[in-house]
């Protein structure tokens, strides 16, 4: 499938506590961006390569009393593989690369949430993500008891994982932290209302990511 975009691709993430509907969005985003004929990526964090996918088993199996730099650590060693064998080479042939959660998580979890540095951080995402920075990110916003009800009823009978088994008080911080992410950066990120409906929230993901595409191609 060819893209109709000219230049670099379009890299957007998308993030969120737990429970916000991130995962289902993103594939609806994804069958109407190749609807319109669009090379599209769906990727996710931690995760999206080989070596980035065993880290994600490390980490979110819990029990390993990871501090939240280490996990930090762990998270940006994920990240570069990711980075080097999916992300970039996808956005260098003009994809549009969806990524369910990307560096906003680990400033949010690790940092907001866990109490990281944040000077931590910053080196981390300056040494790992450099210049392949988002062009868009979509930060789903709800309350946390309501993210974590629907994280519970999601994985049914499945033991929740590391940050899904966190106390209320965590996630509480953790949608601070990406609501400040968000108002630190209105050029990049946009807060959608992850309380509605299904159909509403893709209906607005659908008009910000496609207003994104038709800007790049002015």
């Amino acid at each position: 499938m060819t893209s109709p975009l000219s230049s670099a691709g379009i890299f957007i993430t998308l993030e969120g506590g737990e429970g916000a509907g991130k995962s289902t969005q993103i594939q609806r985003l994804a069958a109407a961006l190749r609807a319109a004929s669009h090379d599209v990526v769906v990727t996710r964090e931690p995760g999206g390569s080989s070596g980035a996918e065993a880290i994600r088993g490390l980490i979110l199996s819990g029990g390993h009393g990871f501090s939240p730099v280490t996990e930090a650590l762990l998270f940006s060693a994920a990240r570069l593989d990711h980075l080097e064998k999916t992300i970039r080479p996808a956005l260098a042939r003009g994809a549009i690369v969806l990524c369910d959660r990307f560096a906003d998580s680990t400033r949010a979890y690790q940092g907001a949430s866990g109490g990281a540095d944040p000077a931590i951080l910053d080196a981390l995402e300056k040494i790992v993500v450099g210049s392949t920075q988002p062009d868009l990110t979509l930060i789903f916003d709800l309350p946390a008891a309501e993210g974590l009800h629907r994280a519970a009823l999601r994985r049914g009978a499945e033991h929740a994982d590391r940050f899904e088994s966190e106390a209320l008080g965590f996630h509480e911080k953790l949608r601070k932290g990406f609501l400040a992410i968000a108002a630190q950066d209105t050029q990049r990120c946009v807060i959608v209302d992850a309380t509605g409906s299904i159909d509403q929230i893709a209906e607005t993901i659908h008009a910000i990511v496609f207003e994104k595409i038709k800007a790049r191609a002015r």
